[in-house]
């Protein structure tokens, strides 16, 4: 005999006590979406996930010509320019992919999300998962530059994983309050980039 398929019962008012239990029970699904996202984003490409490699220094390469070559702009300390615009760089990307990411979550999802219950948090926060993993995969050219430069980390290495956080728990913030707003108004789709595009101009500056 086959065992009985469990029901699951929604019940009115009993969702917000048990949902933290529900993202414990559903932690599998992180995982699995956020393996999704990764092969589609760099599915069909010629250097696949060598890309979360060329972006980050392709736009340190632009910035370290454009700011320290052609305007000469000082730089603080005894860093040398590219490992300075690179560790600036680097978190920023994070925040910026993920925010995009995260506020997209829900609408690429729809389907998903209309057939079968799971706790909605899942989705966007798989997706600034797949961004962390870019910042990882990102953080191998500035051990490289670090490498090169001969340029040994002072003790404030030790704050990374703090900021990191921080920026982990901003792009979440953010991105789930933009996330409802895209679902109810896509205007969002195209408001986003612009934000993240002026809040690069606005680092930078």
């Amino acid at each position: 005999m086959t065992e009985p398929i469990p029901e699951l019962v929604i019940e009115a008012g009993r969702t917000e006590a048990q949902y933290f239990r529900d993202l414990w029970r559903y932690r599998e699904l992180f995982y699995f979406l956020a393996w999704r996202d990764i092969l589609v984003r760099y599915k069909q490409t010629a250097v696949g996930v060598a890309w979360a490699l060329i972006r980050p220094f392709l736009t340190m390469v632009v910035f370290t010509v454009v700011f320290g070559r052609l305007a000469n702009l000082p730089s603080e300390g005894d860093a040398p320019y590219p490992i300075l615009v690179f560790s600036a760089m680097l978190p920023w990307q994070f925040f910026a992919n993920a925010l995009a990411e995260c506020s997209n979550s829900l609408i690429t999802n729809a389907n998903l999300i209309s057939k079968v219950y799971f706790p909605r948090l899942v989705v966007p926060t798989s997706a600034v998962i797949v961004s962390f993993v870019d910042f990882l995969i990102s953080g191998i050219i500035l051990l490289g530059l670090m490498a090169w430069y001969n340029a040994l980390p002072s003790w404030r290495i030790l704050t990374l994983p703090l900021f990191t956080a921080v920026a982990f728990a901003a792009a979440m913030g953010a991105g789930l309050w933009l996330a409802a707003l895209n679902v109810q108004y896509r205007d969002f789709r195209y408001v986003v980039p612009f934000l993240v595009q002026f809040g690069l101009y606005i680092l930078t500056a």
